[in-house]
């Protein structure tokens, strides 16, 4: 039986390395969708500043002539 209790021993310290492993794996992966909710959040409020910087698509935007349409090597 000494053999059976050394292999049974033996594959519930690899369980419980692998779980370890695991859970290190989990915080890692829960670190980095929280920083890509953040760095989403921040996105969002850029794009929020930019909209609000444009002018009104049917106010400033009709009184451009064609001419400002142009490419710039014209």
């Amino acid at each position: 039986m000494p053999d059976t209790e050394r292999s049974s021993s033996a594959r519930i310290d690899e369980l419980e390395i692998k779980a370890s492993y695991a859970e290190d794996l989990l915080d890692q992966l829960n670190m980095t969708v929280y920083r890509q909710q953040q760095q989403i959040e921040a996105l969002q409020q850029a794009l929020v500043a930019l909209r609000q910087q444009l002018p009104e698509a049917g106010g400033a935007g009709a009184a451009m002539s064609l001419r400002d349409e142009l490419p710039p090597h014209y």
